[in-house]
């Protein structure tokens, strides 16, 4: 991260409850700051990535030593996602009451104690209790370090800022297959608990990392601490002066005069009060289209069948032909080195190519490596000896898939959804969407095994590949395009759920005359 204090013999004027952490040079160099601080915030969400990643090997080893059947393991696997839910609806409301950054403090420490309960469990009871506890854990941290990295950062590279949590997810998938291979050399009772308890010592770290990073800017405009608020964005955007515009747009947003200073603020302590009716009971056009986006692309994203791959692909491996253990984790490691890198490809893309088209892209190309997985597992399913072309087919497609996800559906979701939202609802809205994706990501998870026994593993696949397909179509209708506007701007281009293009073209034609700067007015805001 940038050096805290002052440049140049400049000295900046603060309020005296502002930390000297917020001092601010009179040249800010241009966005390291905001980068250091995202990078910081996404590093939560590499224990997530880890206790996926690191679950889809560990099983093998569990199921052996603890003698559970396929449905307790089912269960294993996918309940951590529903026990997320808890965790993000808490910390939608935590969020708003101590902050996003104490909000990611907590996380890493409710992850730190789930962590050592895994990996200390003497049978499966202790294991669940492990796994709920790590599953709050795990909510909070998706929801507050999306959150944060969204409003820490400059409209010019908020895609790339608000991708790291995704980022750091596919690094932890691939620590996690990377520790199944290291520790399955250990006696079978100590590995697997090695390889679940090893997930408190970066947790530990993280606790003490988060507390050198600014308060978010938006939190500190709703509590009242307008000068606070200025300081971050002075160090997180390009010049004062931006920082003051976006200032005047976040008190605007907040409901704010624009002739208040801090000591004439009364700090918002409604912590989500009437929220949740303004998102569902009495919406407004705008905020109805914004859920139904928010609700869809995370829905859509899971339900593709992405946990599946991830969770299970030493099974997926061995139903095409790959009997060794050895072999398996191997091929299960290749899955999350392909997933990082592209997902690595991806940040570059999305303040560039943009959201809409990324996504879109990205969902085409699901399509066809589901389809083709599809295809491939059938016809090893019925075959009775091996056929050499369609085990290559099926690991190829494995990798073609999560490849296509990573560059596009995997990042462009959490950026999406926290862009969307309006500033008194964003919080509760993130955390809403999380709750959505965490559920249809258990549903899949707890029922794949059920599944493929049921249609068989290349008609699971071949569902998956009909999901998606619906996916793309309701992206193309429903979802317009955010890059490159501020959070307050990317609140006028919704209401009109299959008519927003009109809105977006209004848009482009006052900035390109640049006579509103994108404040167009609207019939249903």
């Amino acid at each position: 991260m940038t050096d805290f204090g002052p440049e140049n013999g400049a000295v900046p004027s603060r309020s005296p409850e502002t930390p000297a952490v917020f001092e601010v040079s009179k040249k800010p160099k241009k966005n390291k700051f905001a980068l250091g601080c995202a990078m910081l915030a996404s590093l939560t969400s590499i224990l997530l990535g880890y206790d996926f990643g690191v679950m889809s090997g560990a099983i093998m080893f569990i199921q052996d030593d603890l003698r559970i059947s396929d449905v307790r393991i089912e269960i294993l696997v996918g309940v951590l996602n529903l026990y997320c839910i808890v965790g993000a609806i808490a910390a939608g409301k935590v969020a708003d009451w101590i902050g996003r950054r104490y909000t990611l403090v907590l996380a890493n420490v409710i992850i730190f104690v789930g962590s050592l309960l895994m990996g200390f469990s003497v049978n499966y009871a202790f294991l669940m209790v492990g796994r709920f506890v790590a599953g709050i854990g795990v909510g909070f941290a998706i929801m507050s370090a999306v959150l944060y990295n969204a409003e820490i950062s400059p409209a010019s590279s908020r895609g790339f800022l608000t991708s790291f949590p995704e980022v750091c997810i596919n690094v932890g998938i691939l620590f996690g297959y990377v520790s199944n291979y290291g520790f399955s050399k250990l006696p079978l009772s100590l590995g697997w608990r090695l390889m679940l308890g090893i997930g408190a010592i970066p947790s530990a770290f993280l606790v003490f990392a988060v507390l050198a990073m600014p308060e978010s800017p938006r939190w500190l405009v709703m509590q009242g601490r307008l000068d606070e608020a200025k300081i971050v964005l002075e160090k997180t955007l390009d010049t004062k002066e931006e920082a003051q515009l976006r200032l005047n747009d976040i008190k605007e947003a907040a409901g704010i005069p624009q002739d208040c200073t801090g000591d004439d603020v009364v700090p918002n302590r409604s912590h989500g009060k009437g929220v949740w009716r303004e998102l569902f009971l009495h919406p407004t056009p705008s905020v109805k289209h914004v859920v139904i986006c928010a609700v869809g692309i995370h829905f859509f994203q899971q339900s593709s069948g992405v946990d599946a791959v991830v969770l299970y692909s030493p099974r997926i491996f061995e139903k095409a032909g790959i009997t060794s253990s050895n072999d398996k984790l191997l091929a299960t490691v290749a899955v999350g080195f392909v997933k990082t890198i592209f997902i690595l490809v991806a940040t570059f893309f999305l303040d560039k190519v943009g959201r809409r088209a990324l996504l879109l892209f990205s969902v085409g190309g699901m399509v066809a490596s589901l389809a083709a997985l599809g295809f491939s597992l059938t016809i090893i399913n019925h075959s009775e000896t091996k056929i050499p072309w369609a085990i290559a087919l099926c690991i190829t497609m494995v990798l073609a898939f999560v490849a296509f996800f990573a560059v596009g559906m995997g990042p462009v979701t959490g950026v999406y959804i926290s862009e969307i939202f309006p500033l008194r609802l964003r919080a509760l809205g993130v955390s809403m969407g999380v709750a959505v994706n965490r559920v249809t990501s258990g549903v899949i998870a707890m029922t794949f095994i059920s599944l493929y026994e049921a249609i068989t593993i290349g008609g699971a696949f071949f569902l998956f590949a009909g999901i998606a397909s619906v996916g793309w179509v309701f992206f193309y209708v429903c979802l317009p395009e955010t890059r490159g506007k501020t959070l307050e701007e990317t609140e006028k281009l919704f209401g009109k759920l299959v008519g927003w293009r009109e809105v977006a073209k209004k848009m482009k034609e006052a900035n390109a005359n640049g006579t509103t700067n994108g404040q167009i007015p609207l019939e249903n805001k």
